[in-house]
Formats: structure tokens, sequence, C-alpha cells
């Protein structure tokens, strides 16, 4: 499980995140609290990240 690209909604509390494989394949689906999601983001290999957020998110 090599994942090449992350896609993170953000919203005020939660976070979706979704990581893909070189082929497009989804190889990861999780919720992450804000507090978590640096720490989370540490444990995964360099790759690239993209952002998605409402206008919620940045209240």
């Amino acid at each position: 499980m090599t994942i090449v690209f992350i896609g993170i909604d953000l919203a005020k509390n939660v976070f979706q995140r979704h990581g893909v494989d070189a082929e497009g394949d989804a190889v990861l689906k999780k919720r992450v609290r804000r507090e978590g999601l640096l720490s989370e983001l540490t444990n995964i290999p360099a790759c690239r990240i993209g952002v998605e957020a409402c206008t919620g998110a940045f209240w």
C-alpha cells in the first residue's frame, strides 16, 4: 500500500481523508478529529496532498 495522493476535506472539527495509490485505487478512508490530523499525517510517507474546504472550515 503506497499512498501517492491524499485528499482532505476540511470541516470545523472532523476531517475526512481519502488516499489513493498510483493506479487510483482507494487505500485509505478515514475520519480524524482536528487535533489528531498532524500526528496522523506524520505516520504516512511523503505524498501529494489536496485540500477541499467549505466556508465553515475557516470559521
